[in-house]
C-alpha cells in the first residue's frame, strides 16, 4: 500500500463536493435522434468551422430554461432556505484538463444571453480550449486554492460558494457534462446546479420511423435536478422540452 497527500490539484473539487452535500438529486435520461445535430455539424465541417455537442446542448438548454425560470434557480440553507430565481441564464461546463502535470476537472461559465448563436457558445469553448489552466487568467482562483493553508481555502471556497447572487457567474444557472469522447452512452452527474446536463456520445442505434424500423445517430441525454427546488414534473418538461429543440433546430 502507498499512502500519498491529496492532491493539491483537485482541492477545487474536493471542496465541491462538500458544498453538495445538502443536494437532493433526482434523475432523468431520454434519447434524442442526433440527426439533426450531426447534419449541423457536417456543415460546420464544411463551412471551415466545428459545432460540438456540447455546443448544441448548452444553446438548446439555454432557450428552454428562459421559459422555466423556476429550473433556472438555487437555493441555500436548510431550516429557512432561500429560493433565488435568475434573470439571466448560464451554463457551466466542465472540461477535462491538466493542472501541474495533474489531470483535473475544471469548468467554465459561459454567459448564454437570450441572442446568442450556437457559433457564439461554440467560439466560447473554442477560446478556452486555448488557454493554458497553468498560466491563464480564468483559472486563476483554482490555483489560488493552492497555494493557501488547507483551512482558509476550504473557507473562501464555501464564502464564495455561498452568494445566490454571484451563482450565474461562479457556477452557472445550469450545467452540461460530458463524457462523450469515450464508450459512455449515459451517466448523471451534480454540477451544482439545480439543472445539470449528461451527455453521452452519439451511436448509430435502431429507431422507429412511420412504424419502420431504420438506423439513426442516437445521443443519450440525462438531466438530474435538486428536488429542494423544482418537482419531477418540471424536470420532465425541461428534459422533453431540450430534447425537442436538439431534433427539430440544431441551427
Amino acid at each position: 500500500m502507498t499512502e500519498r497527500p491529496f492532491p493539491t490539484q483537485r482541492r477545487h473539487t474536493l471542496f465541491f463536493l462538500d458544498q453538495i452535500r445538502d443536494f437532493a438529486p433526482v434523475h432523468l435520461d431520454t434519447e434524442v435522434d442526433a440527426t439533426a445535430i450531426v447534419a449541423s455539424r457536417r456543415r460546420a465541417v464544411e463551412a471551415g468551422t466545428r459545432r460540438s455537442v456540447v455546443a448544441h446542448v448548452v444553446h438548446a438548454a439555454a432557450a428552454v430554461l428562459r421559459k422555466h425560470p423556476e429550473a433556472n434557480g438555487a437555493i441555500q440553507g436548510r431550516l429557512d432556505p432561500t429560493v433565488a430565481t435568475y434573470d439571466t441564464v448560464s451554463a457551466k461546463v466542465t472540461l477535462d484538463r491538466t493542472l501541474d502535470g495533474h489531470r483535473v476537472v475544471l469548468a467554465t461559465v459561459i454567459p448564454v444571453p437570450e441572442d446568442e448563436t450556437l457559433d457564439g457558445v461554440q467560439a466560447h469553448l473554442d477560446r478556452v480550449a486555448t488557454e493554458d489552466p497553468d498560466t491563464a487568467e480564468r483559472f486563476a482562483p483554482v490555483r489560488a486554492l493552492r497555494s493557501l493553508p488547507w483551512r482558509e481555502a476550504l473557507d473562501r471556497f464555501r464564502a464564495a460558494a455561498g452568494l445566490l447572487h454571484r451563482r450565474p457567474e461562479i457556477t452557472g444557472t445550469f450545467s452540461v457534462t460530458s463524457l462523450g469522447h469515450r464508450a459512455v452512452d449515459g451517466f448523471h452527474s451534480v454540477g451544482g446546479t439545480t439543472v445539470t446536463l449528461g451527455v453521452g456520445r452519439i451511436v448509430d442505434r435502431p429507431v422507429v420511423r412511420d412504424h419502420e424500423v431504420t438506423v439513426a445517430p442516437v445521443l443519450r441525454l440525462s438531466l438530474t435536478f435538486d428536488h429542494r427546488v423544482i418537482d419531477g414534473a418540471e424536470a420532465a418538461d425541461v428534459l422533453t422540452e431540450i430534447k425537442d429543440a436538439l431534433e427539430e433546430h440544431p441551427a
